[in-house]
């Protein structure tokens, strides 16, 4: 499970999964939402493939002034909204579609300062929207189990209990409060990674990250503001670049088509209900090799998209969409 490895600082973005997301959606027409603005990939293929309109919707300010060189071009055929995706149904509705990139931004990770990269030196933060509890907060306070929790459940290190540890160990003697820091600590628990492995701190940084920013969380309130923000015949496009979250929304979709199936054989017969969505194509879109050579940062991405219905929006099981918890949330 590895997350999106970012463009050098000289490279251009570029959308991952954009050629085969168009094609899978086209005909692209109406208003969208652009959950992840970003980079505005997304936002800007969207508009010149024929939506009429989209919302670019990102928690980070930094997106926004990024975007102000080029937004105006698009004139009121962009509309910037500062919040989380998890709320995107409060920013615009009757939807022809909604698309989410789960991966971390370039433009994140490429800035020290935001500390989000293991391979540079920077301030613990990891915060997308710049402000609550970093992740220097959650590597000085929290307890050695609780620790060890987030390392496995969202980053799946085998190590996680080792590197707890030594984190505890490490900030009895002084805070911890720098990215290559806690990477160096996190590299003396590991052997030395082999040519061609991803660096020994990738989970690691990876699990922080999804707990500071409450990753999974927003994930399951996302897909549930696309369901209701969706009108009938309206798409739901996602890229995921990990397995947990590739495992979520497939059930989310298995759930909301009417494809999840029960495993207790004695439980009473229920009368089904209506599907919120059909799926497009039961197998995850991944990268083709023309991809893979010009961008290596989606060789781990995964496009899933579904087609809402006229069924009434609901929440969805969230128990059932294999959501890492922790015991705190349980």
């Amino acid at each position: 499970m590895t997350d999106a490895v970012h463009p050098s600082d000289d490279a251009p973005h570029i959308p991952v999964l954009i050629r085969p997301l168009i094609a899978a959606v086209t005909p692209v027409s109406g208003r969208w939402l652009d959950g992840t603005f970003g980079a505005g990939g997304y936002t800007r293929e969207l508009l010149q493939a024929g939506a009429d309109k989209v919302y670019g919707v990102d928690r980070d300010p930094l997106a926004f002034e990024l975007a102000a060189p080029w937004v105006g071009e698009y004139g009121d055929r962009i509309e910037l909204v500062q919040g989380v995706f998890s709320r995107l149904d409060e920013y615009a509705g009757d939807l022809d579609g909604v698309v989410l990139d789960l991966g971390v931004s370039s433009m994140q990770l490429d800035l020290a300062e935001r500390g989000f990269s293991f391979m540079k030196d920077g301030p613990l933060d990891m915060r997308m929207s710049q402000s609550g509890r970093s992740a220097a907060d959650i590597v000085n306070e929290a307890t050695e189990t609780e620790l060890a929790d987030i390392l496995f459940l969202y980053g799946e290190e085998r190590a996680s209990r080792r590197i707890a540890k030594a984190i505890l160990r490490e900030r009895a003697i002084a805070p911890i409060t720098t990215t290559l820091k806690l990477a160096e600590i996190i590299e003396g628990c590991l052997p030395r990674k082999k040519p061609g492995q991803s660096h020994p701190a990738t989970r690691s940084f990876q699990a922080l990250r999804i707990a500071v920013n409450d990753e999974y969380g927003e994930l399951i309130k996302g897909l549930e503001a696309a369901e209701r923000a969706l009108k009938p015949g309206g798409q739901l496009a996602v890229v995921t670049f990990h397995s947990v979250e590739d495992r979520m929304v497939k059930r989310f979709f298995q759930q909301r088509s009417g494809g999840a199936k029960t495993t207790n054989r004695y439980a009473p017969m229920a009368e089904a209900e209506p599907a919120q969505f059909t799926v497009k194509s039961k197998k995850a879109i991944g990268p083709d090799d023309q991809e893979l050579a010009e961008n290596p940062r989606s060789r781990s991405a995964k496009l899933r998209v579904g087609i809402r219905t006229d069924a009434p929006a609901g929440p969805c099981d969230r128990k059932g969409l294999g959501m890492p918890m922790l015991k705190g949330d349980r």
